[in-house]
């Protein structure tokens, strides 16, 4: 009589059995996708590298002659996108993006660049947010950070969105998406205080990303003879002061729309997305490895068949 072993993908541990019959054990909870040293490490590169890729225009000195945006945005392109392979290869050699991951990974992908046309170029309502906010908290930063790059770069593909600032879009997005993965209560946080969690998270950070966005362009649009344009001469204080009057001016609206509906989708879908993406992820068990039974051979052709 042959034995059939659990499950692995829907079931994380077996079944116990004692002398007085089965005995229920828990069941599996939803884990984030974790990364090892290398990822992290990559990770945390590619951060380093994008913060000075928004900021440098601020500390540059003006007689340095890196103010030419069209010279060195294509070269900032190649090598944030080679780090950003970098950090997916490392994540997947160290199994903390399995297959299950992901395939995962690509169908929230596809999923974040089919929602962001809906409502891209309509007052900064873009429903991708919210999916992102809830994607990060249920799978972890890592696997948040990963995801918000390759979503961008598939949204952008998908809507002709590709040029210099695509790498900045991604890096931005990456982050967002793994702020919401470091949210404190991963494990005990449930209910109404979680949602609320998330929603007050997503309205902040969906400004947070038209503020680092804005801080991209802002100090290549000299052309605007006003007092809020970048100044390459002026002191950072002074520069601050015009990036801050700049944002209020032209981008406090797109954002506001951005924040408010985050937060409304995150409230009003986010416990079933949430009850969801976690059950995907318990059924996935993507930490437990893949076992056959070398005692079951249904189609009686393998190694059993020729004793």
């Amino acid at each position: 009589m042959s034995h059939r072993s659990p499950d692995p993908v829907t079931s994380a541990e077996p079944s116990a059995v004692t002398a007085s019959g089965p005995r229920a054990v828990a069941a599996p909870q939803a884990r984030p996708v974790r990364l090892g040293p290398r990822s992290v490490a990559a990770l945390l590169l590619v951060s380093a590298v994008g913060a000075v890729g928004f900021t440098w225009p601020l500390f540059a000195d003006p007689a340095s002659g890196l103010g030419a945006h069209a010279q060195d945005a294509p070269w900032l392109f190649a090598g944030l996108l080679v780090l950003l392979v970098a950090v997916v290869a490392a994540a997947v050699s160290e199994s903390g993006l399995g297959p299950k991951a992901v395939a995962m990974l690509g169908v929230l992908a596809a999923t974040g660049a089919a929602l962001r046309p809906i409502g891209a170029g309509t007052a900064g309502l873009e429903p991708m947010f919210f999916l992102m906010v809830l994607s990060g908290r249920v799978l972890g930063p890592g696997f948040g950070f990963v995801l918000g790059n390759v979503t961008m770069f598939a949204s952008a593909l998908l809507t002709g969105g590709v040029g210099p600032w695509m790498p900045f879009q991604m890096l931005a997005m990456g982050w967002f998406t793994l702020g919401a993965g470091l949210l404190p209560g991963p494990n005990g946080l449930r209910g109404r205080g979680e949602v609320a969690l998330l929603a007050g998270y997503g309205f902040l950070a969906a400004f947070a990303y038209g503020t680092v966005m804005n801080l991209a362009g802002w100090p290549f649009m000299g052309a605007l003879a006003s007092n809020i344009a970048y100044d390459p001469h002026a002191r950072l204080a002074a520069n601050l002061a015009h990036f801050l009057a700049y944002c209020l001016a032209t981008s406090l609206g797109w954002d506001l729309g951005r924040a408010v509906l985050t937060a409304v989708l995150t409230c009003f879908l986010g416990p079933a997305v949430l009850k969801a993406l976690r059950r995907a992820t318990r059924r996935a068990a993507f930490e437990s490895p893949v076992a056959f039974d070398p005692h079951q051979d249904p189609g009686g052709t393998g190694a059993e068949a020729g004793l």
